[in-house]
């Protein structure tokens, strides 16, 4: 397997600065997203904000232990590199779009490559299942989120 690439875009009825505020407490995140186990924050930007932090996640596979380092783009989104993990790369991103109506479009990326370990475990079907999983349960999870607050 080589690069695993997998994008999901959602409509929100909530607006977008209820969003940008949901996906930059990292912190929260395993509330609200199934897959993630944990996070520990290991710094802080100049405003307080999450910058490195480790992520356990479930990959459906195996649990993945990850070291990312994040990017504000208030209130338009965020973006996160891989520093260190069980991958051999994986960025992501959040992008948030406002809509009429208080309503927020938000698309959720990632791309990667697992390494051949990792991903021997990811061929054929499976493949197809832990992108639809890692996917849909963080933009789904935000929508729910954004929407029951």
């Amino acid at each position: 397997m080589g690069k695993l690439t997998a994008t999901r875009t959602v409509e929100i009825d909530a607006p977008q600065a209820r969003c940008y505020a949901i996906v930059a407490d990292l912190p929260s995140t395993p509330e609200w997203q199934q897959s993630m186990i944990s996070c520990d924050v290991l710094e802080e930007d100049s405003r307080g904000r999450a910058e490195v932090v480790e992520i356990v996640s479930d990959a459906k596979v195996k649990q993945v232990k990850t070291r990312f380092r994040f990017a504000f783009d208030e209130p338009n989104g965020m973006s996160w590199e891989q520093e260190k993990g069980d991958m051999k790369w994986f960025i992501g991103s959040w992008k948030l779009e406002a809509l009429d109506g208080d309503r927020t479009r938000a698309t959720y990326a990632i791309e990667g490559d697992p390494g051949r370990m990792l991903g021997m475990l990811l061929r054929g079907p499976i493949e197809g299942k832990v992108k639809e999983f890692l996917t849909k349960d963080s933009a789904e999870g935000l929508k729910q989120r954004a929407e029951s607050t």
